[in-house]
């Protein structure tokens, strides 16, 4: 169903690529839209318990139509990465999740994702985020890609010193 990785040793571990999943900075969600096109955006997220929760704008934008249509996803993270010059080359290391998103419409779990992400991007300012959370989660979009399908891959390999 899910295509395999063709470089097996650069293959991750499901804890490695998980662990990248829950320490990434964002990810890269993409849908298909109407046009049959895909569609990549940016989106920051938080990862747990095989769920990843992202917000936006309440009902408006591509990628809300897109899934509305179709809720078959793919999100991206890749975390660090270093083109080594010398080798023609990268180091990296990427995690890929196939999934289904839908709206969160529960108002009690919609602010316990939205508290996931005050966590995870400001947890010096929890108490600040619960406040605003309790102004804004009825009117913010909240929505949680159920993961179906999880790998990664790195290149590890340590930069070597370039001539100079």
């Amino acid at each position: 169903m899910f295509a395999e990785i063709r470089r097996k040793d650069r293959m991750s571990t499901p804890e490695q690529a998980e662990e990248l999943l829950t320490r990434g900075e964002h990810g890269m969600l993409s849908t298909v839209g109407a046009d049959g096109y895909p569609y990549g955006i940016p989106v920051n997220y938080a990862y747990e318990n095989g769920r990843i929760y992202f917000h936006c704008a309440r009902g408006v934008g591509k990628k809300l139509e897109n899934i509305q249509r179709n809720p078959k996803v793919c999100f991206t993270v890749v975390g660090t990465a270093q083109v080594v010059p010398a080798e023609f080359s990268t180091n990296y290391e990427s995690t890929v999740v196939f999934g289904t998103a839908q709206e969160i419409t529960e108002l009690d779990e919609k602010k316990a994702a939205l508290e996931l992400l005050i966590r995870k991007y400001s947890p010096e300012f929890l108490e600040t985020g619960r406040q605003y959370i309790e102004r804004s989660a009825a009117v913010t979009g909240v929505y949680v890609i159920s993961v179906q399908h999880i790998s990664g891959k790195a290149r590890r390999g340590k930069p070597k010193m370039q001539q100079g």
